[in-house]
């Protein structure tokens, strides 16, 4: 298997050089840009795993590019690095699509171990996604690749995509805690109040769906997500 490829942004040289070396020796393929122009060009002529985007540079801010970035590959893991500690700052870095974000100085050790993880739950999550379609919900059938779901062999009804994605994931958690974050920037590619009111939306549709079957229920975790809850597991 070839190593996985990291895009590295960092406008300064000397750290930027230290740390794609580190990386290196720890099996990664890395690309090192000096600034956010030269590391959209990067981004656009080749393919990466992963990218590590410092926030402030020359030419094009780590914002700006993750912006560019999340145009063309919604999927991609993002993480920040900034001497910032200022909230608004995090936030913004969030809201535009990071998966993680470290303030300088960090412990390259620390680095590592979110690139491992974030990685590893991208493998496992694509797996899972790729590989499950069919899924048993009580009395209900549903198959996420042609977006129908059947009630006890009944003809079935053609689910919205955003209600396609939102029941995959609750499926995929059924009986366990699907986090509201997780669904909001899968699906939503971000969470603030408006997305999580229109998931909100989407989760009472999906409860009218479902409400033929008694045993099957979403349940509302107050502060952190949703149970698709049903007898049949």
């Amino acid at each position: 298997m070839s190593n996985k490829k990291i895009l590295l942004v960092e406008d300064d040289p000397n750290f930027g050089i230290v740390l794609k070396d580190y990386l290196s020796i720890s099996n990664y393929d890395v690309t090192h840009a000096k600034d956010g122009l030269e590391g959209l060009i990067e981004f656009k002529n080749n393919e990466y795993d992963l990218c590590i985007l410092d926030v402030m540079m020359p030419r094009k801010d780590g914002f700006s590019l993750a912006e560019d970035i999340r145009k063309t590959n919604k999927e991609i893991p993002i993480i920040f690095l900034t001497a910032k500690t200022m909230k608004e700052d995090i936030l913004k870095g969030y809201q535009v699509g990071a998966d993680d974000y470290l303030n300088k100085p960090f412990d390259s050790e620390v680095l590592l171990y979110k690139i491992n993880a974030i990685l590893q739950r991208k493998d496992t999550d694509k797996s899972a996604e790729d590989e499950m379609f069919e899924f048993e919900i009580g009395k209900f059938f549903f198959n996420s690749k042609l977006r129908q779901l059947s009630f006890d062999g009944n003809d079935p009804i053609k689910l919205s995509p955003k209600e396609n994605k939102l029941l995959k994931m609750l499926a995929l958690y059924k009986n366990d805690l699907m986090p509201r974050e997780l669904a909001l920037t899968k699906i939503w590619r971000d969470d603030n109040y408006f997305t999580s009111r229109s998931m909100d939306v989407y989760i009472a549709k999906l409860r009218k769906y479902l409400k033929e079957d008694a045993a099957v229920e979403i349940i509302n975790i107050h502060g952190e997500g949703f149970r698709l809850v049903t007898d049949n597991k």
